[in-house]
Parts: C-alpha cells; structure tokens; sequence
C-alpha cells in the first residue's frame, strides 16, 4: 500500500472505476461483445483494419503485448483465414499484416455491435451528461497518453553533426528515397530563418529525426520532412513528440500552414498525419516519389498520440 495518503486515495478510485468500466462493458466476458473472438484478437483485428499493413512488431508495441502471445494469436486469425501475412520488401523479419474479406467482414460486424452497445449506454443519459463524459474520457486519453518514457529527449540543432548525418542516412535508406541531402545542405537548411532539425534521444542514443524546411512557394508555409524514428525506438510516441516540437516552432515563428508529402504505403505514417489535423491536398512541389500530399492549418491544435 502506498505510503502518501493522498496516492493510496487516487490508486483506490483508479482501481475502483476499473472495476466498474471493465463489467460496465462486458470485458470481462470470454468472448468480446459475445461474439466469436477474445477481447485481444477483436483488438488486433481492429488495428488491422485501421492500419493495413502493419507489422508485428508495431502492433507488439501498440498493444503493449508479449511477443510469443502476439506471435500464437496471429498465427489463430491466419489460420482462420482472417488476417493475411505478406513478406515485407523493407525487412525480411517482419510480415505486413492486412484483413481477408472473412476478416473484414467480423470486423465489420464487430463495430456494429460496438456502436450498439456506446448508443445503448449513451442512449440513457441527458444529452449534457453524454458531453461531459465524452470530454473527460478525451482528457483521461490526454493525460495518460502525454508523459513520454523517462529518457527521451527533444533537442533542436543548431549546426550540423554527425549523428545527424547518419540518421538521416539511415532514414533515406529506409524509405528509399531518391532525392538526398547532401551533408552540405543540412548546414545550408539550419542556416534558413524558417527551417530547422530536431533530433531524439533515448537513454541518450538517437532515436529519430524530423525536419522543417522553408518553403518559400508558399506565403507563411514551412514544409514537414525527414520524420523517421528507428526500429528499436517505435511505440514511445517519439514520432508524436517531435512533431509537437515542429509544430510548436512553426507557431513561434507566425507561420500559417504546416505542408508534407508522403506515399500511399506509409499507412501508419498518413494515420498519425490525420490524426493530428493534416488534411490532403493538392500537390505542391515536384518530389517524383510523392503520391500523397497534406497540409495543417497552424491555427488547428490538433494532436496525436
């Protein structure tokens, strides 16, 4: 039991609503929504479906779950004929995870039931006490997902250095990209009023890299590049911190538009760019491997996490 008074209240009140939202909703049940499915394969199936082609490793992270129990449940839904698995061109360990039409039929299905279960539960409430809940559920989402892991750390260059450098090396290579900066134009870039880098670390080691670029074509715009996060690193929200210090910079420095370009396969990537208010657009610069654009109104403070 913990030693502060006022810790052991607020552990007891967590708790005590655990206990009540997990029988509130069922979770307790063997099967989720009394379905045919576990709460942790009808979990998997929705961030599948969500997130086509993600990977093993990115759902181990996002789940928070053991490698040799995601390993068995995918291996259950593959058998199933619900989930498809596809060798990856980028890492031959990994597989790219994506529905069957079985698959996407249940969960299909499954958000049927979902929405009829909320709508039941909402249904019995005022439409005022519906608000009220809604916003404090978005501010528990925004608490508990805001402390970063101890250890990461956002920094802004100032000049160019080497780890710089190898990163962004690393992230070329990654993405394939044809059209590189020279390590000369990373001491130009830092030189520009309206562009700058940020590098990440964890546990003092470089985890991952963002850029704004100046963009000159349009008035008040800056342009998002570069964003990568390695590996070994991903699941942390290193992704989302780094955005929120360009995004923050951006503001600072009275632009308007915040503009990116991307391609059709980075779906966890395009996934983070909506949720934070990125919205598609016209294309607006000559990258020959772009097949996406987007852009977000700095006036917007949407964030992800």
């Amino acid at each position: 039991m913990a030693a502060d008074p006022r810790l052991a209240a607020q552990i007891f009140a967590i708790r005590e609503f655990n206990r009540f939202y997990t029988a509130k909703l069922g979770l307790l049940r063997k099967h989720h929504l009394d379905g045919e499915f576990s709460l942790t394969q009808a979990r998997i199936l929705y961030e599948i479906a969500s997130r086509p082609r993600i990977t093993a490793s990115e759902l181990r992270e996002t789940l928070f779950l053991d490698r040799g129990y995601i390993s068995r449940v995918l291996a259950s839904l593959t058998r199933r004929k619900l989930i498809r698995q596809s060798a990856s061109t980028s890492d031959a360990r990994e597989k790219l995870l994506s529905l069957s039409p079985i698959g996407q039929r249940s969960v299909s299905s499954l958000n049927e039931k979902s929405d009829r279960q909320i709508s039941s539960l909402l249904g019995a409430l005022e439409p005022q006490l519906r608000q009220d809940l809604v916003a404090s559920l978005k501010q528990a989402h925004t608490i508990l997902g805001s402390p970063p892991r101890p250890g990461v750390f956002i920094e802004r260059l100032t000049e160019p250095s080497s780890a710089a450098i190898e990163i962004l090396e690393e992230y070329y290579e990654a993405v394939h990209v044809i059209k590189r900066d020279r390590p000369s134009d990373l001491q130009a870039l830092l030189a520009e009023p309206n562009s700058a880098m940020w590098l990440a670390r964890l546990d003092n080691n470089i985890a991952g890299c963002v850029v704004l670029r100046s963009l000159p074509s349009i008035p008040r715009a800056a342009e998002c590049k570069r964003l990568y996060v390695r590996p070994s690193a991903r699941g942390l929200r290193i992704a989302t911190l780094l955005l929120d210090a360009l995004e923050q910079h951006a503001r600072s420095l009275k632009l308007k538009w915040i503009y990116l370009d991307t391609y059709d396969d980075l779906k966890p990537a395009i996934a983070l760019y909506e949720q934070r208010g990125y919205e598609r657009c016209d294309r607006y610069n000559d990258n020959p491997q772009a097949t996406l654009f987007m852009r977000k109104s700095l006036r917007s403070r949407t964030s992800g996490g």
